[in-house]
């Protein structure tokens, strides 16, 4: 049920928050003041007319004309020189999570073909983004998540052509331009768990219908981190886990569990030496992993526990992770935005909610950890379930997802603790034996990185000696 609140009722104004006065508050431009307060179980819809947006689709136009100034001209337009002239043979883009998604949009729209219809960047690096950004509309919102009535989502987010049915939008995907202009990039992305739960990239894994896993094209190559955060943790092999992350949006509190410490440094790594080499020298990286709906890799399925496989783990709600996924949301903008390209201008604010898309996840072994990603020191070698998704401990958001924060849940060091706990998961002793044993299971994780071309053998050694260092099965008195 919805009500409008009268206008005499609201302020944009500061209320009653120990130093200002109960309402119409103090005058704030930023925030907003209600008659008798917030109502802490309703969501609140401010709608206002404004004027002069900033045309920030211009960027893109920018983003191009810098790198074919520096790779291609001796002198600008104003005849001020180039510094770099004649010595620029390749320009690799590299975005991280908004400006991943910008890089995405940027291809789509074409910009990789500069006015004189030549190639600006040879290759494009796409860290944990995966969807378009959306600036080249009225009114833009540069956000990365997609909250509620926020646009982004729209349009293919896959690469290769594909139908989209399930939203009624023409068969397209983002390589569409430049593979008509040829000025296509060489393409890496890679992504990890939190973009699965709460960044909405299962579509660009199987479209809107999850009727099939959609094929990449010959120049992009795809690696998922399993059972990682939003860019990786701190990489720490200490059976103390860290403390629980600030769940990354306003108002939403801290999360449930502890941090997720599974990094993404090493494997980063080892992909920008990839990348380099196949731009540079034509050696062709290792080949795309990530899960599918079929085939060796299938481990997509419906995000629930049932169909994850999710075991029963003490300090978590009995159906979790069921409910907790952020779903891709299909929105009626209005007939003066083109979805497609996430273009135009949005006349239907709010818009209509049209439905949500069905999502997918990987399924998890019998810890709770997630299959089908490359080697991750880490995530073989493991000292609890690490998680993509983390739930918000208390507060108006309590129980739901804690955005994209991750979490994890340690394991319990002896079998008589797991046993006390009711804990299905093997303890540390039962896994390793000893620190010894831990530290030769690491080894292990790593020689197998490394014969797959996923970990730099320095990287590997670095890890080992960690592990070594650290307090895995380490009796108290024993120095490290």
């Amino acid at each position: 049920m919805t009500r409008t609140v009268a206008s005499a009722d609201w302020a944009w104004a500061r209320c009653a928050n120990g130093t200002d006065p109960a309402f119409p508050g103090t005058p704030d431009p930023t925030q907003i003041c209600v008659r008798g307060g917030f109502e802490p179980n309703r969501v609140y819809q401010v709608i206002f007319t404004t004027q002069d947006p900033p045309v920030l689709g211009m960027g893109f136009a920018a983003f191009r004309d810098v790198g074919a100034f520096f790779k291609y001209e001796k002198a600008d337009d104003a005849g001020t020189p180039n510094p770099l002239a004649g010595e620029v043979d390749w320009v690799i883009a590299r975005g991280s999570s908004q400006s991943g998604n910008m890089l995405r949009q940027f291809l789509h729209l074409g910009f990789n073909e500069d006015e004189a219809q030549r190639r600006v960047h040879d290759g494009s690096w796409v860290w944990i983004g995966g969807r378009r950004l959306a600036l080249n509309i009225r009114f833009a919102m540069p956000d990365g998540v997609l909250k509620l009535y926020e646009p982004g989502g729209e349009g293919p987010m896959w690469w290769a052509r594909w139908p989209d049915e399930a939203r009624g939008l023409p068969a397209g995907g983002i390589l569409d331009r430049c593979t008509v202009s040829n000025t296509c990039p060489r393409i890496v992305e890679h992504f990890g768990a939190a973009e699965i739960w709460a960044l909405k990239f299962g579509p660009g894994l199987v479209g809107t219908d999850l009727a099939a896993d959609i094929p990449l094209p010959d120049n992009v190559r795809r690696y998922y981190l399993a059972s990682t955060s939003h860019g990786g943790g701190n990489g720490s092999f200490d059976v103390e886990p860290p403390a629980p992350p600030t769940c990354p949006s306003e108002g939403y509190g801290r999360g449930l569990l502890a941090d997720n410490p599974v990094p993404q440094t090493e494997t980063r790594n080892a992909i920008e030496f990839h990348l380099r080499n196949w731009v540079m020298r034509n050696i062709e990286p290792p080949p795309s992993r990530w899960p599918r709906l079929q085939g060796e890799n299938a481990f997509l399925v419906a995000a629930n526990k049932e169909a994850l496989g999710f075991p029963t783990v003490p300090g978590l709600p009995d159906a979790a992770p069921t409910g907790l996924m952020s779903p891709v949301i299909d929105y009626d903008w209005g007939p003066e935005f083109d979805a497609s390209d996430t273009s135009g201008v949005l006349t239907n604010i709010p818009p209509r909610i049209k439905r949500a898309l069905p999502m997918v996840a990987p399924r998890v072994d019998a810890d709770g950890n997630e299959l089908g990603g490359v080697p991750v020191v880490l995530r073989e070698a493991p000292l609890g379930t690490y998680l993509g998704w983390n739930i918000v401990a208390a507060g108006f958001h309590k129980g739901r997802l804690c955005n994209y924060a991750a979490g994890m849940i340690p394991f319990a060091t002896t079998r008589a603790e797991r046993m006390a706990n009711g804990d299905p998961r093997l303890s540390l002793e039962e896994r390793y034996r000893t620190h010894e044993g831990y530290v030769e299971a690491v080894r292990t994780a790593a020689g197998k990185a490394v014969r797959e071309r996923f970990l730099l053998q320095a990287d590997a050694d670095a890890l080992i000696a960690q592990a070594a260092a650290s307090n895995v099965l380490r009796p108290a008195n024993q120095s490290r």
